[in-house]
């Protein structure tokens, strides 16, 4: 048996075939690593035409906003009218500015939202395109408690008699009105307080806004008190307008007497502008124009000089003295103002009410949060007698007694 053997042309065969066996894998791995590439850049190219897209969409929020920007620059301005007078199928208005009057016509759904005294805003044409809202010193709406203040009727000690006069005049009839229905009787109209400083005027005011869940407004009478003419007159009418549109309301005004003190002519604008302001008051309190569910509140510590006006009934119909606290209201006082103190076991409150005699509640107050700093300065554990002795000395000064006895006696 002889052995075979490859002839010249069968290896020169065989070697162009590996040849092309070798290029064919070289041009596969290239189509490869060619369509991978295709494949990562068909997916950056989807990624940058999303991004394109998104940008697209906000180009053209964008456009859409600045078209209607233009637009209204384009468009002209709205005027300023009230409705003087209207009938069954036209509005009589008058312009602000130069006080035109004239008819024009408007739909049956904007005639719904119309009557007398209503601001609108109107175009060239004198059609009118809008309702506006009632117009309100801004200074006004500063004066409304968003919140109300978080003093409850058993953090004012000694006062209960007061408290619970003040509450029967202005929470009852905001909260239950039925019971002065069944009776059949007017409810008060407002309450005026007087007395000493630090007293607790202000409180009481305080813990029936607190209570009733009424809207609050609180003002000072100096705040009336303008350089122009007319401007404080217009504050008060705003106030009580605004009172009057979120009633149930609570119009607590203190300090009234830089308001409402004794008129005087002496000739000069500035008494003058008092003078008006104090009369525009009076005309609220009169109730000219119903006030609704809308209850006053006033406070002073000089009801001598108050105008006789201010005082009769009608319009405060409960005048209530808010006296200096005699020795059950200290001792309640001094109770609720040290409930979460840590005191040492020989503090006694009854003898600290006694040594305290002509203090205000203010300045028991101010004694019990003396007496605290007094311990955290010696860094002790607790409150002593010692403490209330050093605090009584530093409010309650051998100085300040005699003003308080003064105090005492003009209000005794």
């Amino acid at each position: 048996m002889t052995e075979s053997t490859i002839t010249p042309d069968q290896e020169s065969i065989q070697e162009l075939h590996l040849k092309r066996i070798a290029a064919l894998e070289n041009e596969n791995k290239r189509l490869s690593e060619e369509i991978e590439t295709l494949r990562m850049e068909k997916e950056d190219t989807r990624a940058k035409l999303v991004e394109t897209l998104i940008s697209n969409k906000k180009y053209m929020r964008e456009e859409e906003r600045l078209k209607k920007e233009n637009a209204l620059l384009r468009r002209m301005p709205l005027f300023l009218a009230t409705v003087v007078e209207m009938g069954e199928d036209y509005v009589l208005l008058r312009q602000h500015g130069n006080n035109q009057e004239f008819i024009t016509t408007t739909s049956p759904e904007m005639m719904e939202k119309l009557e007398p005294n209503t601001r609108v805003a109107i175009n060239n044409s004198l059609t009118i395109v809008r309702v506006m809202d009632k117009s309100v010193d801004v200074r006004a709406k500063t004066m409304e408690l968003i919140e109300a203040p978080t003093v409850s009727y058993d953090q004012v000690g000694g006062l209960e008699d007061q408290i619970r006069e003040v509450s029967e005049t202005v929470e009852l009839p905001l909260t239950q009105p039925e019971l002065f229905a069944e009776i059949g009787v007017e409810p008060p109209k407002g309450v005026l307080l007087y007395g000493p400083p630090g007293t607790g005027k202000t409180l009481i005011a305080k813990a029936v806004a607190h209570h009733s869940r009424a809207t609050f407004i609180h003002m000072s009478g100096s705040e009336l008190v303008h350089k122009f003419i007319g401007e404080g007159a217009q504050l008060v009418r705003d106030i009580f307008q605004m009172a009057r549109d979120k009633a149930p309301s609570i119009v607590f005004i203190d300090e009234i007497d830089s308001v409402g003190s004794i008129r005087t002519h002496d000739g000069t604008t500035g008494s003058a502008e008092v003078n008006r302001t104090m009369m525009q008051l009076l005309a609220e309190l009169d109730g000219f124009r119903a006030r609704g569910d809308v209850k006053v509140i006033a406070a002073t510590n000089r009801i001598d000089i108050l105008d006789p006006a201010l005082l009769r009934p009608g319009r405060f119909d409960r005048i209530i003295e808010i006296p200096m606290p005699n020795f059950d209201a200290r001792l309640s006082i001094l109770q609720i103002h040290t409930r979460n103190m840590k005191m040492s076991p020989e503090v006694d409150l009854r003898v600290m009410a006694r040594e305290t005699e002509g203090a205000s509640g203010a300045d028991l107050k101010s004694i019990a949060v003396e007496a605290g700093m007094m311990a955290i300065r010696r860094r002790g554990s607790s409150v002593t007698a010692e403490d209330f002795k050093r605090a009584v000395d530093k409010v309650l000064g051998e100085e300040m007694l005699p003003h308080m006895d003064e105090s005492m006696r003009m209000f005794s």
